[in-house]
């Protein structure tokens, strides 16, 4: 089995929908830290298991400072975020999103 791992940093911003009070309903920004994890079994034609430069233009430069809320699909909690991710990449198995020091959503296939 062949694994990657791809690391970046994003600033965004986003607020939360959510069914009870708290300072999160309102728009502030994080600076994300994304760690994309893929596998596969065989390499493609190029010898890999997805080009590095693929995740950056699917999910950095469609989410580095922009309005989360505006861009994707769901409600923006780390959460969904990081399912929403895992979904856009080929080979993805496993996607961590930390929106602040200690805050960390973890989203396995």
């Amino acid at each position: 089995m062949f694994y990657i791992e791809k690391t970046f940093e994003i600033s965004a911003s986003h607020h939360l929908i959510l069914d009870y009070e708290s300072k999160c309903t309102e728009p502030h920004g994080h600076n994300w830290l994304i760690t994309i994890y893929c596998k596969s079994d065989k390499l493609n034609h190029n010898g890999m298991v997805v080009d590095f430069s693929e995740i950056k233009h699917n999910i950095k430069d469609k989410l580095d400072h922009k309005d989360l809320n505006k861009v994707l699909p769901v409600n923006t909690t780390a959460e969904n975020i990081a399912q929403w991710i895992c979904q856009q990449i080929t080979n993805c198995y496993k996607v961590k999103v930390q929106e602040s020091q200690g805050n960390v959503a973890i989203y396995e296939v």
